[in-house]
């Protein structure tokens, strides 16, 4: 391809992209107020102290051992939402799950796990090599070519569903009350440590916590809700074998690419693979993410570098048995993240290094 022929591509796509914003500014949004009532919330809860965090417990995760799915589940009806198949159940104790299956299903219960770790707020995620459902439907409008003899399904995720958490709706990446703070900031760290690209807004949720009332009143915690885009590519590749989960790519991905006398840049999110110029409103609203992984005040990823420095080897390859991965790519995982952690906790010398 010449350089004319990709100058047109590309005109082409900024073409269709103004074309798309210019429909889409037309159409009222209804979400307009719920998001400033969450980006002023008077009692948000980003992060907390994990206390000792060698003894966190990183195979059963934010749920612990006690919460873990173990009985007999029932279907209740298909969830369309997102890229991955998902669809709801119940177990015979009356507690709800929401399955997912697909290529997100291993990173997202590691990912889990490690940011609940070090005091981010995460869901009780729990990984099942086999799962089988009762009072299926004859045929699933997704993940169909999922579903075993006797509605058994293979390698999934299960997301208990809490009855004192209800979510209140979405927060923004600029908008939100801990903007510039050390929290946020080492919230940005922990995606760059563990390469989940898919930090678009909607991705990011706020739960009032109904037993959390106080003199001001119900604490909403934000966290983020989906973390299926981890432990692969830096950026989004044309496969979701490639982007996500994939030892090969996540240990020949580069972590940091700028270290200043203040602040560090991480190589992520990076942006998307040229084909995706052809829907030019994803490839554009990626790029206009890129400033996450920028900028980070170097003392703000030291202090999650020592919150991370405190996991064991053990507590590390837990989180990665837990998502059920073949011994050889927990290790190989597990070496990856150690040594992003070690790099973490040598940002001055890094920076010393690179400019000899």
């Amino acid at each position: 391809m010449n350089k004319i022929q990709r100058l047109v591509i590309i005109l082409l796509a900024i073409t269709a992209l103004i074309s798309s914003i210019s429909a889409t500014a037309k159409r009222p949004t209804k979400a307009t107020t719920a998001t400033q009532e969450i980006a002023s919330s008077v009692n948000p809860v980003l992060w907390q102290s994990p206390g000792d965090i060698r003894t966190r417990n990183l195979f059963f995760g934010p749920g612990g051992e006690k919460h873990a799915p173990h009985t007999v589940f029932t279907f209740v009806k298909e969830d369309m939402n997102g890229t991955n198949p998902k669809f709801d159940i119940h177990d015979e104790n009356g507690i709800k799950w929401k399955v997912k299956s697909g290529a997100e299903v291993r990173p997202e219960t590691v990912a889990s796990r490690l940011v609940w770790a070090v005091g981010y707020s995460a869901n009780e995620d729990y990984f099942l090599p086999e799962l089988h459902v009762e009072g299926l439907p004859a045929h699933l409008r997704r993940g169909q070519n999922l579903v075993g003899p006797g509605g058994t399904f293979h390698n999934v995720r299960l997301k208990r569903d809490l009855k004192d958490e209800k979510k209140i709706g979405d927060w923004k990446w600029r908008s939100n009350p801990f903007s510039n703070t050390r929290e946020l900031n080492g919230l940005r760290v922990m995606m760059a440590l563990i390469n989940n690209w898919d930090v678009k807004d909607e991705n990011n949720a706020v739960y009032e916590e109904k037993h959390a009332d106080g003199p001001q009143g119900p604490e909403h915690i934000f966290m983020i809700s989906d973390l299926g885009a981890s432990f692969g590519t830096t950026g989004r590749s044309w496969t979701h074998a490639g982007s996500k989960g994939n030892l090969n790519a996540y240990s020949h991905s580069r972590f940091i690419s700028k270290v200043t006398e203040q602040y560090v840049d991480f190589n992520f999110p990076t942006r998307p693979a040229v084909i995706f110029l052809f829907t030019p409103r994803e490839f554009f609203s990626r790029v206009g993410l890129r400033w996450i992984g920028k900028d980070i005040p170097i003392k703000d990823a030291q202090w999650m570098g020592q919150l991370l420095s405190q996991l064991s080897p053990e507590q590390v390859r837990d989180a990665f048995r837990a998502a059920g991965y073949p011994s050889e790519e927990v290790e190989g995982f597990s070496k990856v993240v150690e040594g992003r952690i070690a790099q973490l906790n040598k940002l001055l010398e890094w920076r010393r290094g690179h400019q000899e």
